[in-house]
């Protein structure tokens, strides 16, 4: 019982307050270093050029191969018939959709001077690709 006068504080505190437990402390820092690893993948994919594909085989030479051509099974294409020009390889099939799309800008690069276009077609009955 207080005396007269006499003001009693309240201690509004909690008690049951504990540092996190390694439980507790794993629920908020997984999701934190998921969260900041995106934020850092997201960061460099912002600093990259679109327009550009880096690939490790530029400026690398080609691998060798002797392949035969599409409308004339006796001739061959090879490697070295190639060596020293600039060229391109499309791979291409008659029954794949991204390729018949493409196929009117890599018919507009075929033309172009010094370029040569090499068409690999891909898993394709011979007769399908040449009406491609």
């Amino acid at each position: 019982q207080a005396s007269a006068g006499a003001v009693r504080v309240a201690d509004h505190r909690r008690a049951d307050v504990r540092p996190l437990g390694p439980v507790a402390m794993k629920r908020y820092l997984v999701p934190l270093f998921i969260f900041v690893v995106m934020a850092g993948f997201l960061a460099v994919g912002l600093q990259r050029n679109p327009r550009e594909v880096p690939s490790p085989l530029v400026d690398k030479p080609a691998p060798a191969f002797d392949l035969p051509q599409l409308h004339d099974p006796a001739a061959r294409l090879t490697a070295e018939q190639m060596k020293g020009r600039v060229w391109v390889l499309n791979v291409f099939a008659s029954w794949c959709t991204p390729c018949l799309a493409e196929h009117p800008y890599v018919t507009q690069l075929a033309r172009q001077p010094g370029i040569t276009v090499i068409g690999l077609n891909y898993k394709d009955q011979p007769e399908d690709a040449k009406g491609w």
